[in-house]
């Protein structure tokens, strides 16, 4: 679709619905990753009940989406290297100019670590499985394998 969302179950559709935006892989994964955040309770609202604001955000809004990208973009670096994708951290804000902050950068960084050298939530490590069997990719997420300076 044109824009990325999260449709719970309705009278419609029957099941959940992960839409991503223009077929492109990063956006499927983003959206995995925020479901894989989402507790049960916020996967039965659409686009899991979280504050949104479109592309043109300014610098007060962009601070705040920031910090509710942290873990869904911490897992979707671990998804992309999972299934041997370059991953770009993404301030999802073209026409502002603004740019993802280095404090975002490194927070994102962080969390990675903090994934991988306590532990990855279940459905999220289910999907890196999956992800890297699909790629045939024999390999185990490592903190050291993931580069702040590739942000």
């Amino acid at each position: 679709a044109d824009e990325p969302i999260y449709a719970p179950a309705d009278k419609a559709f029957l099941q959940h619905r992960i839409v991503f935006s223009h077929n492109y892989t990063a956006s499927a994964l983003h959206e995995v990753a925020h479901w894989c955040v989402a507790g049960e309770n916020r996967r039965l609202l659409c686009d899991y009940g979280y504050w949104y604001a479109p592309d043109g955000r300014s610098a007060a809004q962009q601070q705040e989406f920031e910090l509710t990208e942290v873990k869904p973009q911490a897992l979707e670096w671990l998804f992309s290297q999972a299934a041997g994708l370059t991953f770009r951290v993404s301030a999802d804000n073209l026409e502002s100019g603004l740019c993802a902050s280095q404090t975002f950068k490194n927070r994102v960084y962080q969390q990675v670590g903090d994934y991988l050298n306590n532990k990855v939530p279940s459905r999220a490590q289910k999907f890196v499985e999956g992800l890297a069997q699909a790629a045939a990719l024999n390999m185990s997420l490592n903190y050291r394998d993931f580069n702040l300076s590739s942000l």
